[in-house]
Formats: C-alpha cells, sequence, structure tokens
C-alpha cells in the first residue's frame, strides 16, 4: 500500500483529497457538497461572484458556472457581462458590490492595482456587499503593496483575501489548465482551493499573504528571458538559412524545449502576433518586478533589458501583440 500523501510547509496539489477539517470549514461558511467528481476533481456547489469578465475571467467564471456553482458576474462594461450571462445561464450585476452580495467567494480578475481598488473598495466595491467571513480570491498580477493593502482592509471588515495569481495564458484558462499561485491565510486558501481546481492544473499556497504575487513576479522574470531567448535562437536560425520548423523539432526535443516554445514558435516564424498576452500587460508586470526588486535588492539585469526591448515593441505599434513579438523586434534590426 502506498503511504499517504504528504504536506510541506502548507504546499498541496489540486488532485489531493481535501481533509475533513477543510469540511467542516465549508458548513461553517454555508457551502454546500453535492458527491461526485468533475473531471477527477470534487464538486463543491458554492454561490460564487465573479469580477473582471476579460480574456482570462470570461472563460474562467464560464468554468464555474458549468461546474454548477451559482455565479453572478460583474465587468465594467456592462453588455459583456450581459452577453456572459446569456451564454452561460448565470446572473450579473451592475456593480461589484451587488454581485458579492450573499456570495461564499468572490473572484476577480481585473487589469491593474488601481482596477483591482475599484472593485474591491468604496461604497459599490464588493467589500462592502460581502457578508461576514467570505473570501476574496485575486487572481490579477498586482503589486505586492496593493495585496498587503486590500488584505488588511479586508481583514478590518471581518473578511479574507487570498492573492491567487495564474499563469498559463487564454489557452490555459479556456481549457481549464491554468497554475495559480496563493498567499494568504491558511484557512482562507483551504476554503478557496476547491473552488479553484475549476480551472486549475495546479493550484499551491506558497505562503502568507503576498506571497502569490511574489511568485508571479518569478513567473515572468522566467518568461520574459525564456522569450528573448528562442527569438534570439529563431533569427540566428533564419539569417543564417536553417528551417526554423526543422530546428525547432529537433531542440525541442532537448534541453532548450520549453513551453515558450511549443506554443508560440509557428507563430513567431509565421509573423503573427495576434494573440496571447499582451506587450502592455507584460511591460506592466515587468514593471512591478523591477519596483519590487528595488525594494528588495535583488539583481534583474535580463529583466530589465528585456522590459527595453519591449518598449520598442510598444514604439512598432504593437502594444496589443503578444510578448513572443520581441522576435518582431529583431526581424525589424535586420
Amino acid at each position: 500500500m502506498e503511504p499517504p500523501a504528504r504536506r510541506n510547509n502548507h504546499l498541496i496539489t489540486c488532485d489531493m483529497p481535501v481533509a475533513r477539517p477543510i469540511f467542516h470549514l465549508h458548513q461553517a461558511l454555508g457551502i454546500v457538497r453535492k458527491p461526485g467528481r468533475d473531471n477527477g476533481r470534487e464538486k463543491t456547489m458554492t454561490k460564487l461572484a465573479f469580477l473582471g469578465l476579460g480574456v482570462m475571467g470570461y472563460p474562467m467564471a464560464g468554468h464555474l458556472q458549468a461546474a454548477g456553482h451559482d455565479v453572478c458576474v460583474y465587468n465594467r462594461t456592462a453588455a459583456k457581462a450581459e452577453k456572459w450571462a446569456a451564454e452561460h445561464g448565470g446572473t450579473h450585476a451592475v456593480t461589484p458590490r451587488e454581485a458579492a452580495a450573499g456570495a461564499d467567494l468572490v473572484m476577480a480578475c481585473v487589469g491593474n492595482d488601481d482596477d483591482l481598488r475599484s472593485v474591491c473598495l468604496g461604497p459599490d466595491g464588493a467589500f462592502a456587499g460581502m457578508k461576514a467571513g467570505a473570501t476574496f480570491v485575486d487572481h490579477t498580477t498586482v503589486s505586492a503593496k496593493v495585496t498587503t493593502e486590500l488584505y488588511e482592509a479586508a481583514k478590518a471588515a471581518g473578511l479574507n483575501f487570498v492573492d491567487a495569481p495564474i499563469s498559463g495564458g487564454q489557452a490555459g484558462a479556456e481549457n481549464g489548465q491554468l497554475s495559480i499561485m496563493c498567499g494568504g491565510d491558511q484557512a482562507a486558501y483551504d476554503a478557496a482551493e476547491p473552488v479553484m481546481n475549476t480551472y486549475a492544473k495546479l493550484c499551491r499556497r506558497i505562503g502568507e499573504s503576498g506571497a502569490g504575487q511574489m511568485t508571479k513576479m518569478c513567473n515572468q522574470i522566467a518568461i520574459a528571458g525564456l522569450v528573448q531567448g528562442l527569438s534570439e535562437a529563431l533569427h540566428f536560425a533564419e539569417k543564417a538559412g536553417l528551417d526554423g520548423r526543422a530546428v525547432v523539432e529537433v531542440i525541442s526535443q532537448g534541453a532548450a524545449g520549453s513551453w515558450q516554445m511549443s506554443n508560440r514558435y509557428e507563430t513567431m516564424i509565421d509573423d503573427k502576433f495576434e494573440h496571447g498576452f499582451a506587450v502592455d500587460w507584460m511591460r506592466k508586470d515587468l514593471g512591478i518586478c523591477l519596483s519590487t526588486a528595488d525594494e528588495t535588492g535583488a539583481s534583474l539585469p535580463v529583466t530589465a533589458l528585456v522590459d527595453q526591448y519591449y518598449k520598442d515593441v510598444q514604439n512598432m505599434g504593437g502594444g496589443r501583440w503578444d510578448t513572443s513579438s520581441l522576435f518582431k523586434r529583431l526581424r525589424k534590426l535586420g
């Protein structure tokens, strides 16, 4: 018989069974469990709100409704919320406060620090409408500073707050295969984790509040260097007169292989960048990374350089292009 799965520093994978104490916590929050499993994951029927229906939030909220949850959505552009409700069968609200009323969990996936503050705070913000003990889950990539600010505001209001930025891109959101890195109180994470599993490939608590955002910074730092390296490899192959597709077919099976290589090389070679994660958003994220590095004393020379390369892409009119458009920059340079 295999030994039972172990917890190390509170890190748990999405497919681990939920422990008995978590069941009691869900009972306390009024969450109703129904028997059965969905794609290997335990079904938990919950009253939810989802704030922000961009390229990530729209399909994520859809997965929650499809799993049987009672979902009310809010979007700054009301027409998009109405479209989502018509498509998925959920409901929509005109303010974050209205969407959050009575919800056990409120998820958000918006643009930046100010967007997040606007949906959380103020008379029409989610915090004003959430019931005592409810949990706010932030999937936005924002600064650790605003995460600390909102965690403390939530606590003062008798609420829970989990920072849970995501990675996996639009395809990961659409296919329910996101990687979710979380920070916050253990009990709050335990309440939210079964619901996040609906659209997660891996969901893990890294540590206390802010740890999820710090981990997402590590993710973006790694991606920046990888995409530049892939762009240079394809540029070198092109200048050497090699068949780029044949080159990638070989090197992707060795130590050079990566998600970026497997999922982006063809569109890069074909000069197609009207998809994926926008350069404007990447520069926002790298700005957070570099600012935090200044505060912590970390040295990020490659990240700082690639950030300037993305600035060049913006100056080429590519602010909405995918991050793999660093290759287009090299082509322009000759």
